[in-house]
């Protein structure tokens, strides 16, 4: 299987999620390069500052210091000099239907996954 993206950036707070998930991406051959960032506030800066520049995010919804949607707000006020917008995946254990809706009506979440990440929803990503 040929790798899809160049960066792919992975914010989850947790370490074992973030274990399970890199596996999953990197056996997959999802992409080049698989950062992971255990603070979005962390992930903001390193983009902001250059140093991060993803072609794709898988990002969770319940965080404590800052929220995938909260994220997803201060992400919207980076002035990233962007050739191809960034694909970003919601991965979340949560089952609020509000967290789902929230996903599907934001404008940069391409779509909703549920945790754990699988190699048929990887697949299903590419279709």
């Amino acid at each position: 299987m040929p790798v899809r993206y160049k960066t792919c950036l992975l914010i989850d707070d947790n370490y074992i999620d973030n274990f399970v998930t890199r596996k999953i991406l990197e056996s997959g051959n999802f992409a080049e390069k698989i950062i992971v960032q255990q603070s979005p506030v962390d992930a903001l800066n390193a983009m902001r500052e250059g140093l991060v520049k993803p072609d794709v995010i898988f990002l969770d919804i319940r965080m404590p210091a800052m929220t995938g949607f909260e994220f997803l707000e201060e992400y919207d006020k980076l002035d990233l000099d962007l050739e191809n917008p960034v694909k970003i995946f919601m991965l979340s254990s949560s089952l609020d239907p509000t967290d789902m809706n929230n996903s599907r009506n934001s404008r940069h979440v391409a779509q909703f996954i549920h945790k754990p990440l699988t190699y048929e929803a990887l697949e299903e990503l590419s279709t």
